[in-house]
Formats: C-alpha cells, sequence, structure tokens
C-alpha cells in the first residue's frame, strides 16, 4: 500500500484506505525519500503529519507494527521506537547513524534473541538461539543522546525492549565485521514497552527459506531462520482477532 493512500493525498475515493482497517502494519526497508536529511526522516515527517493519531491509535489497540532497516529508521523517527515515555515521543530518542566502517555494509549477520518474552514478534524463536539474518544498510548504527545514553541503555534492558543483537558464531558480542555498523551494545532491534511495535536493521524476510541462506547446500531442507520473526506475530494477530 502506498503511503498517500492512508494520508489521501493525490488519490480518489476509492483508492484511499484507513489504517484501522488492518491488523498488522509492516514499513519495509529501502531507501524512502533517497535518505535524504536522515535515513528515514522524511518518510516519518509526513507520516507524523497526516497520520500520528491513527498511528497512536493503532498501537495502543495492541496490534503490531513492525519496521524492518528503513522501516526502523522511519520507527525511530517517528518516535513509536524506543517510546520511554509514552507511545510516541515528540521528538526522536534516538537515532540510526552511519555505520563505523563509514560505507555501505551488505553481509550475513548472526543476532542473538535476548529479549525475554516481551516481544510479540519472537515468541516461536527459541531464548538464545542465534540467527542468520542478513544485513544491508548504510546508516545502521544505533545511538541516543549522549546526556542520557546509559540511562536509556538502562530502561532499555530493565524493559526488555532489547530483542536482538550482534554477536560472533560462539554467541558472544564482537566488533566488526559481526556488528557491522558499531550500534551501541550491539543493539541490532528494540521493541516498544508492550512488546507490539518492533524494529531491526537486519532483513529477516531475505532468509524466509533455507535456500535463500549462503550456506544452504549445506542443510536445504527446512524453513529460514527469519521466518520464525513473521509466524510469531501471524499468532499473535491471529488470536487477537
Amino acid at each position: 500500500m502506498h503511503l498517500k493512500q492512508l494520508t489521501g493525498m493525490d488519490v480518489s475515493a476509492d483508492e484511499k484506505r484507513s489504517l484501522s482497517d488492518y491488523h498488522i502494519l509492516v514499513l519495509p526497508g529501502g531507501f524512502s525519500s533517497g535518505d535524504y536529511v536522515r535515513a528515514g526522516a522524511i518518510f516519518a515527517a509526513r507520516m507524523k503529519s497526516r497520520l500520528s493519531v491513527d498511528l497512536v491509535d493503532f498501537v495502543k489497540s495492541g496490534k503490531p507494527v513492525l519496521g524492518i532497516c528503513n522501516g526502523f529508521q522511519i520507527l525511530v523517527e517517528t518516535g513509536l521506537l524506543p517510546a520511554m515515555s509514552g507511545v510516541m515521543s515528540d521528538v526522536p530518542e534516538a537515532v540510526l547513524g552511519t555505520n563505523d566502517s563509514g560505507r555501505f555494509e551488505c553481509r550475513p549477520t548472526l543476532l542473538k534473541k535476548v529479549n525475554r518474552g516481551r516481544c510479540v514478534f519472537t515468541t516461536r524463536i527459541p531464548d538464545d538461539k542465534i540467527s542468520l539474518i542478513p544485513s544491508a544498510h548504510a546508516e545502521g548504527k544505533l545511538m541516543f543522546p549522549i546526556e542520557r545514553r546509559d540511562r536509556i541503555l538502562k530502561e532499555l534492558s530493565e524493559n526488555d525492549q532489547v530483542v536482538f543483537k550482534y554477536v560472533d558464531p560462539e554467541g558472544k558480542l564482537a566488533g566488526y565485521p559481526w556488528c557491522p555498523n558499531g550500534a551501541a551494545e550491539n543493539i541490532a532491534g528494540i521493541c516498544n514497552r508492550d512488546g507490539n511495535v518492533f524494529g531491526l536493521m537486519p532483513h529477516p524476510e531475505r532468509v524466509f527459506f533455507r535456500f535463500t541462506h549462503p550456506d544452504w547446500t549445506r542443510s536445504p531442507d527446512g524453513s529460514g531462520d527469519g521466518r520464525a520473526v513473521f509466524e510469531s506475530v501471524l499468532d499473535y494477530a491471529s488470536k487477537k482477532l
């Protein structure tokens, strides 16, 4: 669905859609508005200027919101993540900055689930499981305001809002290339306090099937590591219907 269908701009009456008619909102990866200003900033401003009330109502109702890569950047820019005080902050409380390498990083990345159960997108993923989910971004370094960084990181941990961290094959926190961007505490994905808004930089849709894994010939059968993210949220949404 195009954003204009939700905002009602430049579309006919029969093309217009209402966010409340849907059960899941997914903001996919890409380069909305060319990543000008900051990645996701322009798209987020367009959403927030016309859909703030709808977005807040959608989240308050418990419906799930997923942001992948550019979608994660948009959720941060709208204030829907990390949402430390309320559903949507007035100004961004974090930013996804340029990778430490200074370049676009497209590589397989290993993510360890550290969420203790709050996030509705990971219920089918066992605790501490290491999943191979590829990254492809130039601005994926999760950062927080310097004066509030330690407090925010502490609250994120206490609130069970940290979902995935970049790790090495042994499951330990490691620097580049295992963490492709230099994110604070190797964080790859976070959720809001209620667990129904989730953003991550790596792309679970790219490993929905096992044959899209880089080592698929060694073990060609079964589902890809990213599939559990989508199955988890479908489980959650179907119970709410």
